[in-house]
């Protein structure tokens, strides 16, 4: 629901209600990761997708019905066989998917300023948290990060809301119920843990002589992209970058190369010396840092505190002769072999790029193959699941 905040707030102000969909279990092989979401809106326009084509007919016709009762409902999609016309996943995993209407004021179900508050947050890429209790008494329910005590943004009851796949209708949906006030303490508190690691989730809460289980929702800040060397090849990262959701900063001293215009999708350009700009702007474990300068007087005291400041990714581009002469003078300097074997040089996959925009290519896969630890080979050369949980 967060990652599309910005077209759930135009719709609902241009006075439109919606049903959100999103995905709140992902089990075995699947396309989507926990928390993707897709809204249907009641003038048909669709934003957003929780599957690679598969299930989106069958949620659109959901959706349909949710608005004309203003439930929600909790379903499940997985493999169909032997029913061509069936909704389900052919890659062998399965989805569970929560939907559930929301709208403007003057509507059922409208939605209050707390939940407004974090959907604008998440619109402008700040940190934004919301825990959506998806089974159990108060289904429906949906608190807000941001809410000094808890109070309930809009709550329906929904009965029994495991729906078989191809089976719409039989899902049974009632309005009542609700959650006690130590219980929406207890998810608030846990909403706010999540918030504070970053990580979205799926549990089971305690809830009087019951339990529900409650989707921890959250979207952090966008990862750091930080470029330095204002080159060509910048600029094609740039876009790369920009395009996998990276807030992309170029960084070089040079002042005629430097510039917005050369780089307009980097989100800053700064002009100053690299090293100096990289010891003091804020870095996590996210953030990669690639180096395109060709330049020692740069790329040594650059590379030097890249390699102790605890950033996801350091990547610097060059010749297999330039990483050996680089490397010694690193030593030379006093970096650790430990901190060395964090370099990425030379920088990217080997997938033959020449270009500027192939070699952005290179980089940003090494870039993911670093992140989730995998190998970078073929799919066809590499045994299990393709989407690993």
């Amino acid at each position: 629901m967060l990652e599309i905040a910005g077209q759930i707030l135009d719709a609902l102000d241009s006075g439109n209600r919606l049903a959100v969909a999103t995905v709140t279990a992902v089990r075995g092989s699947a396309p989507r990761a926990l928390g993707t979401a897709m809204a249907v809106s009641e003038d048909g326009t669709v934003v957003g997708s929780i599957s690679g084509g598969c299930v989106e007919a069958d949620i659109y016709a959901l959706s349909g019905e949710v608005l004309a009762d203003g439930g929600c409902v909790l379903t499940e999609f997985g493999v169909t066989e032997g029913d061509a016309l069936a909704a389900g996943l052919s890659c062998g995993g399965s989805l569970e998917v929560f939907v559930v209407e929301l709208a403007p004021g003057g509507h059922r179900n409208p939605i209050g300023a707390g939940l407004r508050a974090e959907l604008e947050a998440a619109r402008r890429g700040d940190p934004a948290g919301l825990a959506i209790v998806v089974d159990g008494p108060g289904a429906g329910t949906i608190l807000a990060a941001g809410q000094a005590e808890p109070a309930q943004v809009r709550l329906v009851q929904a009965g029994s809301v495991q729906a078989p796949v191809g089976d719409i209708d039989a899902v049974d949906r009632s309005v009542g119920g609700g959650l006690d006030h130590e219980t929406e303490r207890q998810i608030l508190a846990g909403l706010r843990a999540r918030l504070a690691s970053g990580s979205t989730a799926t549990e089971a809460v305690a809830c009087g002589g019951s339990t529900v289980r409650v989707l921890y929702l959250v979207a952090t800040r966008p990862p750091r992209l930080l470029v330095f060397g204002a080159v060509d090849f910048a600029a094609a990262l740039c876009d790369a970058g920009a395009l996998l959701g990276y807030r992309v900063t170029v960084c070089d001293a040079r002042a005629v190369f430097a510039t917005a215009a050369r780089f307009p999708t980097a989100h800053e350009v700064i002009i100053q010396w690299p090293a100096d700009y990289l010891a003091g702007t804020p870095v996590d474990s996210r953030t990669v840092v690639v180096v395109l300068t060709h330049d020692e007087k740069f790329d040594l005291p650059l590379l030097t505190v890249a390699l102790r400041r605890g950033v996801g990714y350091v990547g610097a581009m060059g010749s297999r002769r330039t990483h050996e002469r680089r490397v010694a003078r690193l030593l030379d300097a006093g970096v650790s072999r430990d901190e060395l074997a964090r370099l990425h040089s030379p920088i990217g996959l080997d997938l033959g790029a020449s270009t500027p925009a192939e070699t952005a290519v290179s980089i940003l896969a090494e870039v993911l193959a670093a992140r989730t630890g995998t190998t970078g080979r073929p799919l066809a050369r590499v045994d299990g699941p393709i989407h690993p949980v």
